[in-house]
């Protein structure tokens, strides 16, 4: 999969230097996946979140931080589009 918006990982990661380990893990993990559909992410990342408009949460470091990232399928590419130290309500309760 291809991945818009790598800058704003080392962005965050500069922010929050304990999770920069673990965004180059999911990184180098989701350059390599083939997701097709959702369930195939739920195969790699079982606490992933899937939500509504081919958006997901991914959990990152023990779930001390939130990725949100939207996926178009058909064409392999994933936009990072939010990141969160809240809790996952936040995301429940803005539109990401």
């Amino acid at each position: 999969m291809r991945i818009i918006s790598r800058k704003a990982l080392h962005e965050f990661s500069d922010k929050h230097p304990d999770c920069e380990q673990a965004l180059e893990a999911w990184y180098h993990d989701t350059k390599r996946a083939d997701w097709k559909t959702p369930a195939d992410i739920k195969n790699v990342y079982r606490n992933a979140s899937i939500l509504a408009s081919n958006r997901v949460v991914f959990n990152i470091k023990g779930n001390q931080y939130r990725l949100v990232v939207a996926i178009q399928y058909q064409s392999d590419l994933n936009t990072v589009t939010k990141f969160a130290t809240e809790s996952l309500h936040f995301f429940q309760t803005t539109n990401v």
